[in-house]
């Protein structure tokens, strides 16, 4: 029999004690640990904060390591009455930073968590040492199949009524360049937020609400920034195209981009030794 929970009690402790902050909108959990400069951890759709197990503990021993669960995502509120679009994410995040005293952080985003990164970065940029981002969406270069799918009301209905896990595993094996990861832990911890009807809505809400004019709307903004920026790029990404990478780096102003033949969308299960390691020569300004 399938079980929904066995694994995740782990994960949770390595991500570091598990807190809350009053957000707009609810209360957002985050997890912490570490001492150093603060670094947030920011996850995208289809995730939550588990997407960073194996990268927080290579982290932790430098740095003060928070990783969040988007409002909707994850341990957070789940309100349907509020809007999950990215740009209003992103907002969020700044007042959870500021609610727990950090005045200034490093800034980590995969998947949509990059593209909140980007406004954060345009939007508060002296907040930030700096921004990296990994398979990040970007530009109207978004969303892509599945999500697109999740707008379409006979799909939501569908996914209200039943979690088919055979497709979520076939989501999730696409995701990744090894294909051997898709264990029952792993599909044990994607499979959590959607095991409870009010859940699954929040992940639906979430993904009506994406609109990529949120990203558009600032892409002459991110020309302008001056801070260290980071794109890392896993170039098995099925779900997100190189071009996004590619032209973030042509249009930020001396960005650094790395890019990985073995990681998929979900780099930090593929390859979290590689991304723990570029992040910590970004952060202290040794990246070859």
């Amino acid at each position: 029999m399938f079980c929904v929970c066995r694994w995740y009690p782990k994960a949770v402790s390595i991500l570091g004690e598990k807190k809350t902050a009053l957000v707009s909108g609810g209360a957002c959990t985050y997890y912490r640990t570490g001492r150093g400069e603060p670094v947030l951890l920011v996850h995208g759709i289809t995730t939550y904060s588990f997407i960073w197990r194996k990268i927080v503990p290579l982290l932790a021993s430098r740095y003060d390591v928070i990783s969040v669960d988007l409002l909707g995502c994850g341990e957070s509120d789940m309100p349907l009455d509020v809007s999950y679009a990215i740009k209003d994410h992103a907002e969020r995040l700044k007042e959870l930073v500021s609610s727990i005293g950090i005045e200034k952080f490093h800034f980590v985003g995969h998947d949509l968590g990059g593209g909140m990164g980007q406004i954060f970065a345009v939007r508060y940029p002296e907040m930030l040492i700096d921004l990296a981002m990994i398979n990040t969406v970007a530009y109207d270069y978004w969303p892509v199949q599945p999500i697109i799918a999740m707008k379409t009301p006979i799909l939501r209905q569908l996914m209200i009524a039943a979690v088919d896990l055979g497709a979520l595993q076939v989501i999730v094996k696409r995701g990744l360049y090894h294909k051997d990861l898709v264990t029952d832990e792993l599909m044990n911890l994607f499979m959590k937020p959607l095991q409870k009807s009010g859940r699954r809505k929040a992940f639906l809400h979430f993904a009506k609400c994406l609109d990529n004019a949120d990203l558009m709307e600032i892409a002459e903004d991110l020309k302008k920034l001056t801070m260290p920026v980071l794109i890392i790029r896993g170039d098995a990404d099925a779900y997100l195209g190189a071009m996004i990478a590619e032209r973030l780096h042509q249009e930020i102003p001396g960005s650094r981009l790395i890019r990985i033949a073995s990681g998929g969308h979900f780099i930090q299960e593929d390859e979290p030794e590689q991304i723990a390691q570029s992040l910590l020569a970004f952060f202290q300004g040794s990246l070859d």
